[in-house]
């Protein structure tokens, strides 16, 4: 096979993909729709790839066909909104990366098989494997953004800040206690202790399915946390089972008011903030 200057190899390309740019670029996008299982219109993909397409010839005019280029920087932009918009969309590592890799399947059938169009259609290939990787590459790194993102929204709803009374806020817990959610609720706690003029605070662990020495640890971190700001915390939802755990563990939670029930935390919030309670104000607080 006979050797085929850079720049000859990047005319005989812009040759083959220009000639029949109209066809081949219509054929590149039903494959790519295809192999999306038609969850993005065609008229989607035709105008994505369309501007990936028009890029790329105009970078091979420059005569380079490594695609790290400054020549190839308006391309990899291209291809870097796509990943992130199919990362977004749900699609798979797969899915995004056939959006490049497909176009050698779409160019073979225009070659002439003589030796210049054979080693064009192969340095050709190196390039869509080096702007491929690239895609997957940025659909990775968009990926893992989304789902840090989404794991911070889980957590912020995972943490609410309720107002059970006038100068009484609760703060129901529900999962796993560890030091991340503990900064949260001490985010979210100690702004909504001064924003409600709040001075008592009630933590309920109904819902957390363990107390270990470290979730005690993080608990008396939020109750100190709270104190500094004026505010008394009570902890709710100690059953049987949670409170037998602190026994044998030896946990001390000192002077922290600690209650059975959210009902009866509240209940003693209500007094401690100087709330007259009648035997029927019980069941109206539970509410």
């Amino acid at each position: 096979m006979c050797s085929v200057p850079g720049e000859d190899v990047s005319d005989r390309l812009i040759a083959l993909l220009s000639v029949r740019g109209e066809d081949l670029g219509a054929e590149w996008a039903d494959k790519v729709t295809g192999s999306l299982g038609g969850r993005v219109s065609r008229a989607e993909v035709q105008r994505e790839l369309q501007e990936i397409y028009t890029a790329l010839v105009s970078a091979l005019g420059g005569g380079s066909l490594d695609g790290h280029d400054e020549a190839f920087g308006e391309v990899r932009a291209l291809l870097g909104e796509l990943s992130r918009n199919r990362a977004q969309q749900g699609f798979s590592p797969g899915e995004t990366a056939v959006s490049v890799f497909s176009l050698k399947e779409v160019l073979e059938p225009a070659l002439s098989g003589e030796d210049s169009d054979l080693q064009a259609f192969l340095k050709f290939s190196r390039l869509l494997d080096t702007l491929g990787l690239f895609t997957v590459e940025t659909y990775t790194r968009a990926r893992e953004e989304l789902i840090s993102a989404q794991a911070e929204q889980l957590l912020e709803l995972s943490t609410p800040v309720v107002k059970l009374w006038d100068g009484v806020i609760g703060v129901p817990l529900v999962g796993t206690l560890d030091s991340a959610r503990t900064m949260v609720v001490m985010e979210k706690m100690l702004p909504a202790l001064i924003d409600t003029g709040s001075e008592q605070a009630i933590i309920d662990i109904t819902g957390v399915p363990a107390v270990d020495t470290e979730v005690a640890q993080h608990l008396l971190k939020t109750v100190v946390a709270a104190r500094l700001m004026g505010a008394e915390c009570t902890i709710s939802g100690i059953r049987p089972q949670i409170a037998q755990t602190i026994v044998a563990l030896g946990i001390d939670f000192g002077d922290i008011v600690t209650k059975a029930t959210l009902a009866d935390a509240l209940r003693h919030a209500l007094r401690r903030s100087g709330v007259a309670l009648s035997r029927t104000a019980p069941q109206a607080g539970a509410l």
